[in-house]
């Protein structure tokens, strides 16, 4: 991890849904090649923390900049942004009428204006990255859970993001697929990549993460380096999640 200025920074930040507090007071900073892995029970705030990060969400106060860039809604920065900060979801949302390939080279050429061999030849690198170069050819329908999750990650990457985001994107795999996503992500971590995950896998996290963050209705309860956060985590509720979790 390296240290410098944070490459994402929540300052004081809050959303609603309608009546709904659905982020209280949020203050939490990410530096350049930092993993940070957030957990908490269902209906947190998890997923609305990280869809903030490239404008999916907009917070309606405080201040959040990702990578020197104030994120805000109606800002002519945010396609930009995304540019810059790659998402994988819990579905793979590919194209099922394109081949892996296709689906791989589409954001490049169209966003990056990249030219089709420059496409292909990134892509076939993050195929290979991700274990499945063989795939290249086939749709979507023709690769299991896992290999069409992988293939999501590998077109993230062909975006060249500074900053991956992953929101649960093992929870919608059968429970044989998912350590062949989380190796993949494993690996991607050792790269130096800035991550942000929000995940369940607790195996995972212990392995990969600089940073845990725990968080319950809305609010960052506890942030620790993973060695404290797993063995003497400082509250009641957090070490009860992690008995909850770490049973199962």
């Amino acid at each position: 991890m390296t240290g410098g200025t944070p490459i994402i920074a929540f300052d004081n930040v809050d959303k609603f849904y309608g009546d709904f507090h659905a982020l209280k007071d949020i203050s939490i900073s990410v530096r350049e090649g930092e993993r940070m892995v957030i957990c908490g029970p269902s209906g947190s705030g998890k997923s609305t923390l990280i869809r903030c990060i490239n404008g999916l969400e907009f917070h309606n106060s405080g201040v959040l900049t990702v990578d020197g860039v104030e994120v805000y809604e109606g800002s002519k920065n945010i396609l930009n942004l995304r540019q810059e900060v790659g998402m994988v979801f819990q579905q793979f949302n590919l194209f099922p009428h394109l081949t892996v390939l296709e689906n791989l080279t589409i954001g490049p050429m169209k966003v990056r204006k990249a030219s089709r061999e420059d496409a292909e030849e990134t892509a076939r690198k993050y195929l290979d990255r991700v274990h499945i170069p063989e795939q290249a050819e086939k749709y979507p329908s023709a690769l299991s859970g896992g290999q069409q999750q992988r293939v999501a990650i590998a077109r993230s990457l062909c975006m060249e993001s500074r900053i991956m985001l992953f929101d649960e994107p093992t929870s919608a795999l059968d429970p044989e697929m998912i350590n062949e996503v989380l190796d993949v992500m494993v690996e991607l971590a050792d790269t130096g990549m800035t991550m942000v995950v929000v995940t369940h896998e607790m195996g995972f996290a212990r392995k990969v993460a600089d940073t845990m963050v725990f968080m319950e209705e809305g609010r960052i309860v506890e942030v620790a380096e993973p060695e404290k956060f797993f063995t003497n985590p400082e509250s009641d509720r957090c070490r009860a999640f992690l008995e909850q979790i770490l049973e199962h």
